[in-house]
């Protein structure tokens, strides 16, 4: 399978030039059109009235916002043309848009014209304005794309070799393996991962996640059907990410938000943990 037209969201943090350097890794094997996408209202300061008490001599709120919005502007093309130039120099075809408006649903709405979607993971030591905060969630609940989520932390050149996919048999799981397809290397080595609560006394006769795992054996992959138990001293989310540490996995598969967010936050859930603590990327579809 194969991608035809990715997206990469860049927002001038830190993290920016590795999360694109992962969508032009992509866009030249595949040789897939890279629309590199800077939502205005992610590059606005992060304590949007400490900002606005910076302009004393501007004479009205609105001036002071449009002072900013200059300033957010002026930083977007800066980020353009660090796009452009990996373009060049990596002789791809792309393009470059600005989403003005409220950034969550700005992504989401360009993200459902794409085949993926490149984002950086939220990094809590630069935090972006509070408008963006969320923009992971919101892109993957509303979007209908998968997206690829880049660590903010840590090198990842090569990915798609050693591949760990959390299975649980839901509908958000089985459209993660299918939207991970393209991103896995033929001569891959897959695992799919059960996580089960430790039962004691009962072993079960069947592994879970044989089944899919003979599905993506069809492909030409090579599967293996794991599962790991816990006695609920860790979250699910850590277990997989304790698993894929273990087998120098470099990309974590699995789906998104099974209960809405509301539930999760009260919770905790499995993709809010993977979210805050992914080590690797991460294709997560919902």
């Amino acid at each position: 399978m194969e991608l035809r037209d990715l997206l990469v969201v860049l927002d001038g943090s830190a993290r920016s030039e590795a999360v694109l350097g992962v969508a032009a890794g992509l866009a030249r094997r595949h040789d897939a059109h890279l629309t590199g996408y800077c939502p205005l209202e992610a590059l606005m300061p992060a304590n949007l009235a400490f900002a606005l008490g910076g302009y004393p001599a501007l004479t009205s709120l609105q001036g002071a916002v449009n002072q900013l919005e200059g300033e957010a502007v002026a930083r977007a093309e800066v980020i353009e043309a660090a796009f452009r130039d990996q373009l060049q120099r990596n002789e791809l075809r792309g393009d470059w848009e600005v989403g003005r408006g409220i950034v969550g649903d700005v992504v989401a709405r360009r993200a459902r014209t794409s085949d993926l979607v490149v984002l950086g993971q939220a990094d809590p030591d630069h935090p972006l304005p509070p408008a963006a905060r969320h923009l992971v969630e919101d892109v993957l609940m509303n979007s209908g794309r998968p997206l690829l989520l880049v660590p903010f932390a840590g090198r990842f050149d090569t990915f798609g070799t050693n591949v760990l996919i959390g299975w649980n048999a839901t509908r958000e799981a089985a459209r993660a393996v299918h939207d991970a397809l393209p991103l896995i290397q033929p001569d891959a080595t897959v695992t799919v991962l059960t996580v089960e609560r430790g039962r004691p006394g009962v072993e079960l006769l069947e592994t879970p996640g044989a089944d899919i795992a003979e599905h993506l054996a069809r492909w030409g992959l090579t599967v293996t059907a794991a599962r790991t138990a816990t006695d609920g001293s860790i979250s699910d989310g850590d277990a997989l990410l304790s698993y894929a540490s273990d087998i120098g996995a470099d990309l974590l598969v699995v789906g998104g938000y099974g209960h809405s967010r509301a539930r999760e936050l009260v919770l905790g859930g499995v993709s809010r943990g993977l979210l805050q603590h992914m080590t690797v990327p991460l294709l997560m579809s919902h």
